[in-house]
């Protein structure tokens, strides 16, 4: 007896759409978080203000306003530009509002790590004839992403789980082509509960693959 009445492969679309979505957000939402923490640790007091103002916003509002606020908001002030009703895709949506969100918290987590390197280390650096470049690349920046690693990787963990709240504005990813089998075969418990294992399955392969990157960095950072 097939228990998912034959709506194995669009639940498989949909994971297929929730990775494509994780890795777009991951990647646009890590270079905000650069710029977030760039702004952060700017000699500047206005870009400071600017930088803590992001981070504070995106950390402090519910992701889901987030999407809505990319979806209608953009939605309205394209309307306003073009004169006529403009819908955002809403992948692109979907992306643009993860990103922002993940980007706050990617940009604290790059700023801990930067200054959790000890000042020490950048004068003995300087000492020894290194360029302020040189010193960023090849002492402060190696130390730092060691630190970050694990809660980055923690962090795209959430990012990979958040994606389900895009299926409100009508994503087809997971949660959507859940919802739709469950309304069509009338068995909510049997579709949810085989979302969950696909869940579970991706992010089971994704914390395995930061171990093994956690592995990889510990020994470099004892040399």
């Amino acid at each position: 007896m097939n228990l998912l009445q034959g709506y194995e492969g669009q639940l498989l679309t949909g994971a297929l759409t929730t990775l494509q979505l994780a890795a777009a957000s991951l990647l646009l939402g890590s270079l905000l978080g650069a710029a977030c923490c760039w702004l952060q640790l700017a000699p500047l007091r206005p870009l400071r203000v600017i930088g803590a103002g992001y981070a504070a916003v995106a950390r402090g509002v519910p992701d889901l306003l987030i999407v809505f606020a990319v979806f209608f908001g953009g939605s309205l002030t394209l309307a306003k530009l073009t004169g006529r009703h403009v819908e955002i895709d809403t992948f692109l949506a979907g992306v643009v509002a993860l990103a922002l969100s993940f980007g706050a918290y990617a940009g604290e987590i790059a700023r801990g790590a930067l200054q959790a390197v000890p000042t020490a280390q950048r004068e003995a650096a300087r000492v020894l004839g290194l360029s302020r470049a040189q010193t960023l690349w090849m002492v402060v920046l190696p130390q730092a992403a060691r630190t970050a690693l694990a809660p980055f990787g923690n962090q795209t963990i959430v990012l990979l789980k958040q994606t389900s709240i895009v299926s409100i504005v009508g994503c087809d990813e997971l949660m959507r082509k859940a919802a739709e089998a469950s309304g069509a075969t009338r068995q909510p418990f049997t579709m949810y509960l085989a979302t969950a294992c696909i869940y579970l399955a991706l992010t089971g392969a994704l914390t395995l693959g930061l171990d093994w990157a956690e592995r990889k960095v510990a020994p470099q950072a004892v040399r």
